[in-house]
C-alpha cells in the first residue's frame, strides 16, 4: 500500500502513518480478498447446510421448541429436530422447489417492481437534474448539510449518487474555495455511510422487509414484513446522519485537509465546471414536482378518510391494509409518472418506447441481482428446511437470557456486529440473506420484533460502508479523490473516512436507542417494538 502523503511541519503523524492502522487496513482487505463473490459464497453455503444437516440428523440433533403449545409449526412432541438433507426425501425436496425457492424469495418481485419506477425517473434525468438543483441552490452556510441530505436521498436512484452527486460535491467545494476532498468526503458519508436512511421508500426497503420476512417466519410461519416496516425511523435518520456528517466535515475533516493546494491535483481539475440547471430541466423540475403533489392529494383520498378505498376492508384501519402491503406499487407509480412527466418537457422521453426502454435498461442492470437471488433463496430455504436456523436461534436465546443481554446493549452489540461483518462483505442484500436467519429468530425469542431488528441492522450495514475497499464503488471514489490528490492512497481515502464512521455509528445507535427504548416509538406504520408469540 502505497503511502506518499507529505506532513505539514508542526502535524501530528497521520493517520495512514500509523502502524497499527495501517495493519487494521492490511487485515480489512486480506479477509475480503479471501472471500469468494458474494453468489459463489452462497453456493457454497448450500452445500454446507446439507453436508451439516446431514451429520445432525445422523446425531439427532434436536431443542425444546419455545412456542406455546398448538402454536403454528409447533411439533406434537415439542422439539425441534434437524431434518437431514442428505437423503432421498431431502434430495426429491430440493429438486422439486428449486425454481419455487427462486420465484417464491420475497425480495425479488418488489424490487424489481419498484425498480421499473424508478428506473423511468433515472433515465428521464428526473433525479439527477433534482439532486443538482438541490447541492447547487444551497445557501453557503448550508452547503455541507445539503451535500449530505442529497446523498441520502440519491439512495432511492442506486448508484446515481456514486457516479454524479461524489463528484458534483469535490467540485463544487472546489469552486467555493474549500477542500474539494471534504465535499467529496460529506458526499460519500451521505450516499455510503446513510446508505439505509432516507425520507422515501426506495429499492432497498422491499429487498431487506423481504428477507426479514422469510427470516422471521422461521419462528411464526405468519409473520409478515412490509416495506414501510422502518419508515419513521430512517427519516429521522436522514436528518441525524445529515447534520452528524456535516459536524465531522466541518469540525474534523476539512481543518485537518487544511488549505487546499492545487499543485497537488491533477492538470484538468482547474478546467472543473459545475453546469447548472438549464431553463427546460427546471421547467421540468416544476412539472414533475406538481405531478408529485397531485399524485400525493389523490393517494391521500384513498387512506386518510375513514371511507378511503385502501383502508383495511374489515378494520377500517390503515394497518394491515391494502396501501401498506401494496406500498411497492405506489412506489413505482411516485418515481414513473413524474419521471415520464419530466422527460416529456426536456425531451428525454418522447414516447411510450422511450420508457419502456427505460425500464428494459433498469432490469438489464439487475443481471447479478438476479443471479444471486437465485442462490440466497435456495440457502434461507435449505436453512429453514432442516430447522438448522431454529436450532441456532433457540440456542443463541438462551445463551443470550443466561448472560443476561438484553434491551440497549444487545442492540448495541448487535448493530457492531453487523457493522463489522459489512467491513468484509459490502453487499447489504448478500449480508442480510446470510445473517438474517440466525439474528432475527434470535432477537425474536427474547422478545423482539423482526422491524426492530431491520432497522437495528441497517446502521450497522451503513456507518462501515465508507471505510472498507470492499465496498464495490470504493475504486471509483478513489478514482474521484486522486484527481484532486495525485498520490493519494487507499489508506489516506480510509483514514479520511473514518471519523465519519465513529461519529455516524456512536450517534446512530444513541439515536436508536433513545427512540426505541427511551421514547418507546414505533420504527415504522405499525411496526411494534417487541414480539409476542
Amino acid at each position: 500500500m502505497s503511502s506518499n502523503s507529505v506532513e505539514r511541519p508542526g502535524s501530528a503523524p497521520s493517520v495512514e502513518q500509523s502502524g497499527a492502522f495501517r495493519r487494521f487496513l492490511d487485515v480489512v482487505e486480506r479477509l475480503g480478498n479471501l472471500l469468494p463473490h458474494p453468489i459463489t459464497l452462497f453456493a457454497l453455503f448450500c452445500v454446507g447446510i446439507i453436508l451439516i444437516s446431514g451429520i445432525a440428523g445422523y446425531f439427532d440433533l434436536s431443542v425444546a421448541d419455545p412456542r406455546p403449545e398448538g402454536a403454528p409449526g409447533r411439533a406434537a412432541d415439542g422439539l425441534i429436530t434437524v431434518v437431514s438433507l442428505m437423503s432421498a426425501e431431502g434430495l426429491q425436496r430440493i429438486v422439486s422447489n428449486l425454481v419455487t425457492n427462486f420465484t417464491g424469495f420475497a425480495p425479488l418481485g418488489t424490487v424489481l417492481v419498484a425498480l421499473l419506477g424508478v428506473g423511468i425517473a433515472e433515465r428521464a434525468g428526473l433525479i439527477s437534474a433534482a439532486l443538482r438543483g438541490l447541492v447547487m441552490g444551497a445557501k453557503p452556510r448550508l452547503v455541507t448539510f445539503i451535500v449530505v441530505f442529497a446523498g441520502i436521498i440519491s439512495n432511492t436512484a442506486s448508484e446515481l449518487g456514486y457516479v454524479v452527486l461524489i463528484p458534483l460535491a469535490a467540485m463544487m467545494f472546489h469552486s467555493l474555495g474549500r477542500h474539494p476532498l471534504a465535499g467529496l468526503a460529506a458526499a460519500f458519508a451521505g450516499v455510503s455511510g446513510g446508505y439505509s436512511a432516507n425520507l422515501l421508500l426506495g429499492t432497498v426497503d422491499p429487498l431487506l422487509s423481504g428477507i426479514t420476512e422469510t427470516a422471521a417466519q422461521i419462528i411464526d410461519p405468519n409473520y409478515t414484513v412490509g416495506p414501510e416496516a422502518n419508515w419513521f425511523f430512517m427519516i429521522l435518520s436522514t436528518f441525524v446522519v445529515a447534520g452528524l456528517a456535516m459536524f465531522v466535515t466541518e469540525k474534523i475533516v476539512e481543518p485537518k485537509l487544511g488549505k487546499y493546494d492545487i499543485r497537488e491535483a491533477a492538470e484538468d481539475v482547474t478546467h472543473d465546471k459545475m453546469e447548472g440547471l438549464s431553463a427546460k430541466e427546471k421547467k421540468g423540475l416544476k412539472a414533475a414536482g406538481v405531478t408529485l403533489l397531485v399524485l400525493s392529494v389523490l393517494l391521500s383520498l384513498t387512506i386518510v378518510p375513514e371511507w378511503g378505498a385502501l383502508r383495511h376492508p374489515e378494520t377500517g384501519l390503515v394497518a394491515g391494509s391494502p396501501f401498506l402491503k401494496g406500498i411497492v406499487a405506489f412506489i413505482f407509480v411516485f418515481f414513473a409518472i413524474p419521471g415520464m412527466v419530466y422527460g416529456r418537457i426536456v425531451g428525454t422521453i418522447k414516447s411510450d418506447r422511450d420508457a419502456i426502454d427505460a425500464m428494459a435498461h433498469s432490469m438489464s442492470t439487475m443481471g447479478m441481482y438476479i443471479v444471486l437471488v437465485f442462490f440466497a433463496s435456495q440457502f434461507v430455504a435449505f436453512f429453514k428446511w432442516t430447522n438448522l436456523g431454529a436450532i441456532t436461534a433457540v440456542a443463541g436465546a438462551d445463551m443470550l437470557n443466561s448472560i443476561g443481554l438484553s434491551g440497549p446493549l444487545l442492540f448495541v452489540c448487535f448493530i457492531a456486529v453487523c457493522a463489522f461483518i459489512n467491513l468484509m462483505v459490502g453487499s447489504a442484500s448478500a449480508q442480510w440473506a446470510v445473517t438474517a436467519p440466525i439474528f432475527v429468530p434470535m432477537l425474536m425469542l427474547v422478545g423482539y420484533a423482526p422491524e426492530t431488528i431491520q432497522a437495528a441492522y441497517r446502521i450497522g450495514d451503513s456507518v462501515t460502508n465508507i471505510i472498507t475497499p470492499m465496498m464495490s464503488y470504493f475504486g471509483l471514489i478513489l478514482a474521484v479523490a486522486s484527481r484532486y490528490k495525485k498520490d493519494l492512497g487507499i489508506g489516506t481515502l480510509v483514514a479520511t473516512m473514518l471519523p465519519y464512521s465513529i461519529v455516524l455509528f456512536i450517534g446512530w445507535s444513541i439515536t436508536f436507542v433513545v427512540y426505541v427504548f427511551v421514547l418507546g416509538l414505533p420504527v415504522g406504520p405499525g411496526s411494534p417494538t417487541y414480539y409476542t408469540p
